[in-house]
């Protein structure tokens, strides 16, 4: 397969969807074209650096911060000083990132990582979870596709994607297993968050902050991996509950994760002021 492109749709407002660890842009590709078609919102996904159809990384380690430092690199080519925010679990670490740097309007944390200080639990927990899949990983990437033909691989493929196997197709699966496959960050970035901090400047989040936690999430299960920003964000505008769906719910509920995205942005951008014509 060919490595991924960036997504790239529609006009107005700007949003910018940042994936999970691992994935790629492919994980919006039900969600951004549903924004586009508002005709309100123009939506870009790239891959981040380290991930399928994204940059590689030259050394050894990889981190939230060079990541950011990309995706901002992509923001002054597309000519957005600033955006609307989304990011699904990594994705969501970048976001905070993006709008300590400011280039933030408003901010959606979809099940986001980095809710940690440098020596909570809950931080070797996350890590212990991705070096447990350590032999998946070589599978998949031993035998390709042809690893989805071996017993109980699904079911166990989907553990950290959807809330059961029915949420995610066949083809889509084929799709994941492209993007795992082809992820350096994988080994780049468990090493780096072994020796860092997640999101210690919460308490400076000065734009509308949207929480969103997973009900079926088993990567970072709510209340466990929620309470760092419940705690330190100052004035979380808003939290919300997704019940039904798994950790990367764009997959399970495309419709859902977009309508949520639209209320939220419509509820943060200024009315288009109407021109008065003369008689």
């Amino acid at each position: 397969m060919p490595l991924r492109e960036p997504i790239h749709q529609g006009a107005g407002e700007p949003i910018l969807l940042l994936h999970p660890f691992m994935m790629s842009s492919y994980v919006w590709t039900e969600v951004a074209p549903k924004l586009a078609d508002t005709g309100r919102y123009e939506a870009f996904a790239p891959s981040m650096a380290g991930h399928n159809g994204g940059p590689r990384n030259r050394s050894w380690i990889l981190d939230s911060k060079t990541m950011a430092d990309h995706v901002e690199r992509q923001l002054d080519q597309l000519g957005w000083d600033t955006a609307h925010v989304v990011g699904n679990s990594l994705g969501g670490w970048v976001a905070f990132e993006l709008e300590r740097r400011g280039r933030a309007r408003t901010l959606t944390g979809i099940a986001p990582a980095g809710g940690w200080h440098r020596w909570s639990p809950v931080k070797y927990e996350i890590v212990g979870k991705f070096v447990a899949g350590l032999p998946v990983w070589l599978t998949a990437r031993v035998l390709g596709e042809r690893a989805l033909r071996l017993p109980g691989v699904k079911a166990a493929a989907t553990v950290p994607i959807s809330a059961t196997p029915r949420g995610v197709t066949e083809v889509q699966l084929r799709e994941i297993l492209d993007d795992v496959t082809h992820c350096p960050a994988y080994y780049q970035l468990l090493i780096k968050a072994l020796l860092m901090p997640g999101l210690m400047e919460l308490t400076e989040t000065s734009v509308p902050t949207h929480l969103v936690i997973c009900e079926r999430d088993r990567v970072l299960p709510h209340p466990r991996f929620s309470n760092h920003f419940r705690k330190h964000i100052p004035e979380i505008t808003k939290v919300t509950h997704l019940d039904g769906v798994g950790h990367i719910p764009m997959f399970e509920a495309p419709q859902r994760v977009a309508d949520l995205i639209i209320e939220w942005v419509d509820a943060h951008v200024p009315p288009v002021r109407q021109v008065e014509t003369g008689s």
